[in-house]
């Protein structure tokens, strides 16, 4: 009889991160699996036994060396399936990889749905593995589409996806200072390309998209408070108020202090109209009524 942890799908892991950070990847898998760190990256002999059941090798930025570590460990034993983990991801990346044959290409993070799919798959694979009956070879893995959903759906809707954690950013942070760089190097993209892409989906380049959310702020904050200009100007992340009330009338077409005036003109008529409307009312309200006789 088999071990308990002989029970579980083993997976021999390779850091191949810069800064070693595979364990908390790894840790998600842990409570469904046998899971061991190869250490050094050496690679595990055809004759160990038991091999594992399959070998995940986790990149953070994939290079040449950690590439070809792939392709030598597929060569060396193409028995065992190999399922790759990138946080940086590319469409030439992916291609590469199923064409070096990996069972599953796996773009990080990983959400729920991803890694349910991904333990099923594992849990068929073990058991055409390990099974010992007559069917054993005819058992299908339902292994799903191997290519990422950045690869499959539209390349509109792959833009889309690439900057919709951006996006979640921007509206939690526009009215503070957001750095470009920092933002494209989460997307995995040099600036020049975060900001040719950025500019491509919005039609807006990537400090008109914040000055735009700022200024919205600003017309929010004129239209429906009693704050003052300049405090509206330090509210939606401008520091200097002439600055400010600079920008807002190249962007509104006027002052904050005359675009609140306009806006509130036709508000104090529309309240003078219903007050007309109330005390002619009530003066009619008021007469006696007569009624007429033959």
């Amino acid at each position: 009889m088999r071990p308990e942890s002989a029970q579980k799908p083993s997976l021999l892991w390779f850091d191949l991160t810069r800064d070693r950070s595979s364990e908390e990847l790894i840790a998600l898998f842990r409570p469904a699996c046998d899971c061991q760190v190869s250490k050094d990256a050496s690679l595990p002999e055809k004759d160990t036994h038991p091999l594992p059941d399959m070998i995940c090798m986790h990149y953070d930025r994939p290079d040449m060396p950690g590439l070809n570590l792939l392709l030598e460990i597929k060569h060396k034993i193409p028995s065992i399936p190999i399922a790759m983990f990138t946080v940086q991801h590319s469409e030439e990346l992916a291609v590469w990889a199923m064409r070096s044959r990996v069972w599953e290409y796996m773009v990080l993070p990983l959400s729920s749905a991803e890694i349910r799919r991904f333990l099923h798959a594992l849990k068929q694979l073990y058991e055409l593995r390990h099974s010992s009956g007559p069917d054993n070879k005819t058992l299908q893995i339902e292994h799903g589409p191997s290519l990422p959903d950045s690869i499959r759906l539209t390349v509109e809707h792959q833009k889309h996806q690439a900057l919709s954690d951006v996006l979640l950013y921007i509206e939690q942070n526009f009215r503070e200072s957001i750095d470009q760089k920092e933002l494209a190097k989460r997307c995995g993209m040099t600036t020049f390309r975060f900001s040719r892409l950025f500019k491509e989906v919005h039609g807006l380049g990537f400090m008109d998209y914040i000055l735009s959310k700022r200024m919205d702020c600003a017309k929010n904050l004129l239209d429906n408070s009693q704050m003052p200009i300049t405090s509206i100007g330090y509210e939606v992340g401008f520091k200097d108020p002439s600055y400010f009330a600079r920008a807002f009338k190249q962007f509104a077409g006027a002052s904050p202090s005359e675009y609140r005036q306009r806006r509130r003109i036709p508000e104090r008529v529309k309240k003078e109209e219903a007050e007309l409307e109330q005390t002619l009312s009530q003066v009619i309200d008021s007469l006696p009524l007569r009624i007429e006789g033959r």
